[in-house]
């Protein structure tokens, strides 16, 4: 429901808790208030397509709460103390916080081209080293812990609910990727809270002597600082579940007995040929790899393409359709835009009265096209965000209503023209209302957008605006000339490659479209630092 106003729905949003496997109603620990943290990435290469689905998912719940009239703080974190950050480091001979320090800026980079919201806070562990050994001091005091030889480790045996969130059996944990099996543990299962310091390795004092953090910890204490024990959400990626956010319950509530989250969110996979992508294995692609033959926008669309928490298989096709979807958007706009610009020109008020009074209605048909956007969206946004086919069904019809519309729109009577007009400027608002709250609407100008678009297109079939230009005059003299074969032919070459012809009376122009025989294989290098793909199943949650 809207917070403030109470309009239009009288359902509740509901989200998907992995604590109990099933939808809730999202009800806040503080009235009007909603506090979430968002695991972050490991900052020692570029990113990659999973996690900027974890970003783009999590941010589309943070714009829907605060669409919803929450006030939101959302915190997400990076990770640059870590195993995989030193190795790095040591091959690279980088001083590990500066490498580290310089992937969590080429990150912030690339939410800003995907259009993620900054969150209200983006801790770093480096900067919490305080706050972490408060809660391994106190976690220790409460006798959930024990120190050997300057590593302290977490006990498992005393968390008796161990594995309410995975469903894992106590026997049958594991050390975590990150960890290694340590002999001097009481229990095999107990991870580390804090690392005795190692030769060449950045270390903090601590009162075990020099160290530096576990991986779990981390982010039990810099959410218990920034949002308290207790707090609403808790999001990130589905293979995150365990060991991570199992250990991270474990030891806050060693910590605090009283620590709660109210909902555990996770995403799905993006998987590569049905196999979750991962640095790990190897066959991932970056973001900045993807972006730099498809828009930004594009990319983000496909990534709301399916619902958060199922897995989103990466293939170019997609990519593809959600390129000529946001170029259909945006060309869209940029029509209406010009089209309702003449009449602004000539002082038409955008309201529902004129110079004289008379009150000018919207037309039924764009009444019903706003009530069937509204409400589709509203409900699939409402059943735990689900975005998957929210830019289909009424969100079309919006469309094609805009664009049917302003075929109409000069050849009707004055009054005639005046309701055609509230009902695009209408429509048009809803339209770009939605695109706002899924983070699609563009930063600039449509224009500007729509010639972005083109110049990827441009690249992706290796060719340069000029050689369209030149084929557009080749095919316009051989229509000319009658030679109707190699007119088609020249039509047909450059659709394979992406790009459409469309004759407007005596003019042609192009656009970008999808490739009507895309390649099979995937056009990008995977990081070429990195192996061949492993061959298994993706780690199941």
């Amino acid at each position: 429901m809207d917070r403030e106003t109470g309009a239009v729905s009288k359902m509740p949003l509901k989200v998907y808790n992995s604590m109990t496997q099933q939808k809730e109603v999202l009800v806040e620990k503080v009235p009007g208030k909603v506090g979430m943290y968002v695991c972050g990435v490991t900052a020692y290469d570029l990113s990659h397509l999973g996690h900027a689905r974890a970003a783009v998912a999590f941010d589309v719940l943070y714009r829907y709460l605060q669409h919803l009239h929450y006030e939101v703080t959302y915190v997400r974190n990076f990770t640059d103390v870590d195993d995989k950050i030193i190795r790095r480091a040591n091959e690279t001979g980088e001083n590990p916080l500066s490498l580290s320090n310089r992937y969590c800026q080429e990150y912030l980079v690339d939410m800003a081209e995907l259009q993620c919201l900054p969150p209200t806070h983006q801790p770093r562990v480096s900067d919490h080293m305080e706050q972490i050994k408060d809660m391994i001091t106190q976690i220790i005091n409460n006798d959930c812990a024990y120190v050997v030889d300057g590593d302290v480790f977490f006990a498992v045996e005393k968390s008796p609910n161990y594995g309410q969130l995975s469903g894992q059996r106590l026997e049958n944990n594991r050390a975590g990727e990150r960890v290694a099996v340590d002999s001097r543990k009481r229990n095999p299962a107990d991870f580390a809270l804090w690392k005795a310091a190692k030769p060449g390795e950045p270390s903090w004092d601590s009162p075990w002597g020099p160290g530096r953090p576990g991986w779990h910890i981390e982010c039990s204490a810099m959410s218990a600082h920034y949002l308290t024990f207790k707090f609403d959400i808790h999001g990130g990626g589905i293979d995150l579940i365990f060991p991570h956010h199992e250990n991270e319950i474990a030891q806050s509530c060693a910590a605090c007995q009283e620590s709660s989250v109210g909902y555990w969110m996770h995403n799905g996979h993006v998987t590569n040929n049905n196999e979750k992508m991962s640095k790990s294995l190897g066959n991932f692609f970056t973001i900045r790899q993807i972006t730099e033959r498809y828009h930004p926008l594009a990319l983000r669309h496909f990534l709301i393409s399916a619902h958060y928490r199922s897995p989103l298989n990466y293939t170019v096709l997609q990519l593809e359709s959600s390129s000529d979807a946001v170029f259909y958007i945006y060309q869209t706009l940029e029509d209406c835009e010009v089209a309702l610009s003449s009449f602004r020109e000539g002082n038409v008020k955008e309201g529902t009265e004129t110079k004289g009074g008379k009150v000018v209605r919207i037309t039924p048909a764009a009444q019903d096209c706003i009530h069937k956007l509204q409400t589709e969206f509203e409900t699939r946004m409402l059943d735990d965000l689900n975005t998957s086919h929210i830019l289909t069904g009424a969100f079309q019809d919006a469309l094609k209503f805009i664009n049917s519309s302003l075929n109409l729109l000069k050849k009707q009577p004055k009054q005639q023209q005046l309701s055609m007009f509230q009902s695009l400027v209408q429509v048009e608002a809803k339209v770009k209302e939605v695109l706002g709250i899924l983070g699609l609407l563009p930063p600039g100008t449509y224009s500007e957008v729509l010639q972005q678009l083109k110049d990827k297109a441009l690249k992706r079939a290796g060719l340069v605006e000029d050689d369209v230009l030149h084929l557009i005059e080749e095919r316009a003299t051989a229509r000319k000339n009658k030679d109707f074969s190699r007119s088609d032919q020249i039509r047909a070459d450059l659709t394979t490659k992406g790009i459409a012809l469309m004759d407007l009376g005596k003019e042609t122009i192009w656009r970008p479209c999808i490739p009507v025989e895309p390649e099979q294989e995937v056009p990008l290098v995977a990081n070429e630092e990195q192996k061949p793909a492993a061959t298994g199943e993706a780690p199941k949650a």
